[in-house]
């Protein structure tokens, strides 16, 4: 009997061992524990039934999946740019005949499923019984592979279906209504839960509130903070949202007001931005939260908490509503709020949050017709400087970022600059989907300095419409910001900025305004054809043709800044009101490269084929006699 010489032996191991994700005995229905739910840090039900919980974390290159479905059929599972079938990215597995299966799929622009030559989901595990398919499974974030879609730290909006039975050899039974769609953000970064469970809160709700029939509403109330006297910590922030009004309360922002008022102004709410609106909700300029449709609960990391309960803590907040109602349905009544999780355990730092980005006016604007149009809001150096450099010269450390902008909103970056140098992207949302806004917590802290810049680069898509989409309130009008949770908190509520208006106006050929300005919007003296006509009128007049569009984002972006830059209590640092020029910036935005590694059992095998042909054919010549 001969030897084998020990490169053999390592290759044979080799072949033994290094099967593929799936192949083992793990993959068995019943098989084994499977990956313990540790390795699952994230989790959501992904339907309203609770039929469907999806379970995900990532492991280094790859995202690990999990799938729990109230189902002993098929389980499908997919991701998708717009949140239906058409050029989705799917994988469909289950359990039949006691055998378990996982097959990759992908669907052409006319929603055919079709079997995915490369097959880049592996099963690690599968389960069921008597009323739940379990299925685990893995995929590298980026495979190679054109009919797959990368993972990114960008909102993927994920598909999920489910049948009671099997796919089979018949092919495809259609899912009928187990199906839908939800947003999420598969790459969002581990964080330390502290249990709250055993902690005291408070609630901050609507009482009864009439919704009008109307597009948008913003609807505002006054509370005052039961905890005084006695600094304590905000550990955890939650929405407590009315249920089925999941989509009529679209975004929820908390403000400091004046410590100066009493408790007459608790007394009822108003419509926000009302000419009748209370002078009380004026003094409220600082925003402390802000929460957005799709988000869940905001846990703030172990170091760092919301103070309440002293001197320089609000104790007057003022709670806004953003009810969207594009139906425009009578008769919702909302007692939607926040639920506020505090301890009298203090942490090392008092967290701040700075809106940054565009001030919202009709100073923005955004031509019709446009498939992409960028604008940028600007959080300039001289501010930064100015603010951090009398408070935090060290400067400070941001942990999470919310990127919000309305229905026209297509993709959000946050850029930073220091010295003239581009820093990495601060947060991003590449696929940015109105219908969900969340807090980013970002992988590692960001040290934002005195001198630093800070742009928030909004990209919208207006092909849809016919007229200028203005800066406002309204879900049609547009916004771009940026809001910034930090620490340790200074001074320093508002860093933003507004593009000068009349430059915007010559480039439709605007020469003159009546001055001195006493309506808003301003009315224009000449040429004639604009003559006695709002700037808005004239805007919505000139001709816009696409490459008239691009020519004026050219500009736009290339224009001085009046730059805001605020403290609490509705007072200014001196460089507010003061004009700055955007810092020198390369556009577009050159993204990193993609480093793709496929994981296809395909290629594996061949090249497991490929070293045993070569190990056959070596050990053949080395060996010419028989064995023994």
């Amino acid at each position: 009997m001969r030897l084998l010489r020990p490169w053999a032996l390592v290759l044979g191991g080799l072949l033994c061992a290094c099967a593929c994700p799936g192949a083992g005995a793990g993959a068995g229905a019943g098989a084994g524990a499977g990956p313990a739910l540790r390795s699952y840090p994230h989790s959501a039900v992904l339907d309203g039934a609770g039929a469907y919980r999806l379970r995900w974390g990532r492991r280094g290159s790859a995202l690990a999946l999990r799938l729990e479905v109230r189902t002993r059929g098929y389980v499908g599972f997919g991701l998708s740019a717009s949140g239906g079938m058409a050029s989705a990215d799917i994988v469909v597995g289950g359990v039949e005949g006691g055998q378990p299966y996982l097959q990759d799929y992908f669907t052409d622009e006319n929603r055919v499923l079709k079997k995915d030559p490369q097959q880049d989901y592996h099963l690690e595990y599968a389960m069921e019984n008597s009323t739940h398919t379990i299925l685990a499974f893995s995929r590298e974030l980026h495979t190679c592979d054109t009919n797959d879609k990368s993972i990114t730290e960008s909102t993927v909006r994920v598909i999920w279906a489910y049948h009671h039975k099997d796919m089979g050899e018949a092919g495809q039974n259609y899912h009928g209504s187990n199906r839908g769609t939800k947003s999420l953000r598969l790459l969002n970064p581990e964080r330390e839960e502290v249990s709250s469970a055993s902690l005291p809160y408070f609630d901050l709700t609507n009482k009864d509130v009439p919704v009008p029939d109307k597009d948008t509403t913003y609807w505002c109330q006054m509370f005052k903070i039961p905890v005084q006297h006695e600094k304590h910590h905000v550990t955890k922030v939650e929405p407590l949202i009315q249920k089925g009004h999941e989509n009529l309360v679209h975004h929820i922002l908390l403000y400091q007001c004046s410590s100066n008022l009493n408790d007459s102004v608790l007394d009822y709410g108003h419509e926000c931005y009302h000419p009748n609106m209370p002078d009380s909700f004026l003094t409220c300029e600082t925003v402390i939260f802000a929460w957005a449709i799709g988000g869940e609960g905001f846990t703030y990391p172990p170091h760092v908490g919301l103070s309440i309960g002293t001197a320089a803590d609000p104790l007057f907040v003022l709670m806004e509503v953003h009810y969207d109602n594009p139906s425009f349905t009578e008769g919702l009544i909302d007692n939607s709020g926040l639920r506020l999780i505090y301890t009298p355990v203090l942490r090392k730092y008092d967290a701040g949050v700075i809106e940054a980005g565009l001030w919202v006016s009709l100073f923005h604007n955004i031509p019709p017709g446009m498939p992409e149009f960028v604008s940028e809001g600007h959080c300039t150096l001289e501010c930064l400087e100015e603010a951090l450099g009398a408070e935090r010269p060290a400067g400070i450390q941001v942990f999470a970022v919310l990127l919000h902008a309305h229905l026209a909103g297509r993709a959000i970056r946050m850029r930073h600059f220091r010295n003239g140098e581009e820093q990495q992207l601060l947060a991003y949302d590449d696929e940015f989907d109105f219908n969900f806004q969340e807090f980013q917590y970002l992988k590692e802290e960001r040290t934002i300095l005195p001198g630093d810049n800070l742009v928030t680069e909004c990209h919208y898509n207006t092909v849809d419409r016919i007229r200028m989409t203005w800066g406002g309130l309204s879900t049609r009008n547009e916004m771009c910001l940026s809001y910034l949770l930090y620490y340790p908190r200074i001074n320093l509520t508002r860093c933003a900025s507004i593009p000068d208006i009349m430059e915007q106006l010559q480039f439709i050929g605007v020469k003159e305004i009546y001055r001195p300005v006493r309506t808003w919007p301003f009315i224009i003296k000449s040429p004639k054809q604009y003559k006695n006509l709002s700037f808005m009128d004239a805007m919505n007049k000139f001709k816009w043709s696409r490459s008239e569009g691009l020519s004026y984002n050219q500009l736009v972006l290339k224009l001085p800044v009046n730059v805001r830059c605020s403290k609490t209590d509705n007072a200014e640092w001196s460089i507010q009101g003061m004009t700055a020029l955007p810092p020198e910036i390369e556009r577009p935005y050159k993204t990193e490269p993609v480093i793709c590694s496929s994981s296809s059992c395909l290629n594996y095998h061949l090249f497991l084929i490929l070293l045993c042909i070569v190990y056959a054919t070596a050990y053949t010549i080395g060996n010419t006699g028989p064995f023994v």
